[in-house]
């Protein structure tokens, strides 16, 4: 079943962020955007190549008003190891979430069954707590933080704007679409 368009399921969670041990909830995602950055395992190979990307794009998030979780089955301890021990990962300011249980995975339908791992899932949320954009890959498959940037300012966009959509390869400040009867059949 997709969680798309579904209301944030209930979490708690313990997290590493700018050198403190911190607590996380969906209360925190009450009333701004999120973007929930689930990948499979610490010290691995596409991983720290996808969360420094996300790195280097954290301002451009922040100006959007939107804050940024990464979110293994990892604990919290593991995320600072990692994050002392990788260049990569030194650079990160967003809240990385230890998610040893699989409670916050599994709340995003997102764990890979029998393994105990999270899939490559990326969702973004409004500030009502609605999933506006869910995206999953295979294990090999690496995410472009640039192209997370366009989803996120379409999807705020489109919140702000009732009534019009954006069009395939939309970018900030190009026309969008009213759908209505005058537009069908002549796009």
């Amino acid at each position: 079943m997709s969680v798309i368009n579904t209301k944030v399921q209930p979490f708690n969670a313990t997290a590493f962020r700018n050198g403190e041990v911190v607590s996380v909830s969906d209360a925190d995602l009450a009333g701004k955007w999120a973007v929930m950055f689930f990948y499979p395992a610490d010290f691995t190979f596409v991983c720290p190549t996808e969360l420094g990307d996300l790195a280097d794009y954290h301002d451009e998030f922040q100006a959007l008003g939107v804050d940024i979780y990464s979110v293994s089955t990892d604990t919290h301890w593991t995320h600072k190891a990692w994050h002392d021990a990788s260049e990569t990962i030194g650079k990160i300011r967003y809240t990385m979430i230890g998610d040893p249980t699989g409670a916050v995975t599994n709340a995003f339908d997102n764990m890979r069954p029998g393994e105990g791992l999270a899939d490559r899932g990326t969702f973004v949320i409004d500030p009502d707590g609605i999933i506006q954009v869910v995206e999953i890959t295979a294990e090999g498959i690496g995410r472009n933080a640039a192209e997370l940037l366009r989803k996120v300012k379409a999807a705020q966009y489109v919140h702000n704007h009732p009534g019009e959509v954006c069009p395939a390869k939309w970018e900030e400040g190009e026309a969008t679409l009213a759908p209505g009867l005058d537009l069908v059949g002549k796009i």
